[in-house]
């Protein structure tokens, strides 16, 4: 490999080779798995405390084959996707409104923010007392952690679309309405969608909050109830299954992204 092509690589928001990129991300996963392994299999740590990727593997086959997994999976799933979907509806024109239109700035953005600073994890208590214990208080977690976020930050995407082309749509007759439709959400659509990917990855952790209380399925009530019976492999494999499917909706997300606005990324 010639120095000079090293340096490249190095070169700041430069591009690397897809298959550089491959094999650099799958060695960071052989890595973990091999520190890993080195801790377990040596009898470092107690099992108890962190089981062998033998001992996790075991766990989620029996989650599987006994315990009817798959359904919790797919509660877990539908929860999140409904809950965050909500908030990505309701947040998009807000936030467009925000970042727009100061009167609306005023009115709106102080209440967002200072609402966005409370935990969701405190009303938790409330949501059950208002709604109960149902899915819709686990998507409402999901929605009120999701929502404020993609408010404010698709605000401040829109705030920074240039100003010649407002004026430049302005000098040529458009409306009001006109610039929104032909100048700001077309210049805003690939950052908007790199914030939803952004914080649908943020709904997969408020999802765990969610579900440790009062859920009769999902990844959480799996991961209270192996806690109880001190289950650690049980626990450790629920974690890994939300990470894979926050890493799968992310890639599903990015996929989409770059087929949807191609000019906005190299390769």
């Amino acid at each position: 490999m010639k120095p000079r092509k090293r340096r490249k690589w190095l070169k700041p928001l430069g591009s690397i080779p897809y298959q550089l990129y491959l094999s650099l991300s799958i060695t960071s996963f052989v890595l973990l798995i091999a520190v890993w392994s080195a801790i377990t299999y040596t009898k470092w740590v107690d099992p108890l405390f962190l089981p062998s990727p033998t001992a996790i593997i075991q766990a989620g086959i029996t989650q599987f084959t006994e315990f009817d997994f798959i359904q919790d999976i797919g509660s877990t799933v539908y929860r999140v996707l409904v809950g965050f979907a909500i908030a990505a509806i309701i947040g998009l024109p807000l936030g467009v409104l925000i970042g727009t239109f100061k009167i609306f700035e005023a009115f709106l953005e102080p209440m967002v923010s200072f609402i966005r600073y409370m935990p969701v994890s405190a009303f938790i208590p409330l949501f059950i007392l208002w709604i109960g214990v149902g899915d819709v208080e686990k998507m409402t977690v999901i929605f009120a952690g999701s929502l404020f976020s993609i408010i404010l930050m698709i605000a401040v995407e829109v705030g920074n679309v240039r100003r010649e082309l407002i004026e430049a749509s302005y000098t040529l007759g458009s409306s009001t309405f006109g610039i929104l439709r032909s100048v700001i959400i077309p210049a805003t659509m690939p950052a908007i969608m790199e914030i939803f990917r952004l914080v649908l990855g943020w709904a997969w952790t408020y999802i765990i909050v969610a579900e440790l209380v009062a859920a009769p399925s999902g990844i959480g009530h799996v991961i209270l109830e192996s806690q109880r019976m001190l289950r650690t492999g049980n626990i450790i494999f629920g974690i890994l299954v939300i990470g894979i499917l926050g890493l799968l909706s992310d890639l599903i997300l990015k996929i989409v992204i770059r087929k949807m606005f191609p000019w906005n990324y190299g390769r």
